[in-house]
């Protein structure tokens, strides 16, 4: 189990990930507390996509980050480390400018395509289920589904 890099609050982006080859990620909306953002960006290429939860495309990702994204990279810092984000990515940056801001300037500086947004169910849906995990009981007992979890007490 690896411990975040740092703690976050989950408030402004609930749901970050590095999984099948992306950062991807829900980000709240700063104008709507029903609506919220599926993002990705694509590991290599740095391809984006961004849209609401109910598949309308974001208005601010027109042919460079929006701010939704520029969010979720910071939050994946946060949550995985400057390195580790870097290297699953693939960017390439000065050795000392390890932070998200740099990160995201580096992906910008190669003018990404935008992605289409096939993916943001599959994330969208994977948040859910992890929500639903809040919605149970407490107890000791172990969940199922959770088996691969080491316990908290195990060391990495």
């Amino acid at each position: 189990m690896i411990r975040p890099a740092r703690p976050r609050k989950l408030a402004k982006v609930p749901f970050v990930e590095l999984a099948e080859g992306r950062l991807q990620g829900v980000v709240s909306s700063g104008s709507d507390i029903e609506r919220v953002y599926v993002s990705s960006v694509a590991a290599g290429t740095y391809a984006f996509a961004c849209s609401t939860n109910n598949n309308r495309p974001c208005g601010g990702a027109r042919g460079t980050f929006c701010n939704h994204i520029r969010a979720l990279v910071t939050e994946a810092v946060l949550q995985y480390g400057p390195e580790r984000v870097a290297r699953y990515l693939k960017i390439e940056t000065a050795d000392g400018e390890r932070d998200a801001a740099s990160l995201a300037q580096a992906m910008t500086d190669t003018r990404p395509s935008q992605a289409d947004s096939s993916a943001a169910a599959a994330v969208f849906s994977r948040f859910l289920r992890h929500l639903a995990y809040l919605e149970l009981a407490p107890a000791t007992a172990p969940v199922p589904e959770m088996q691969w979890f080491p316990p908290t007490r195990a060391v990495a």
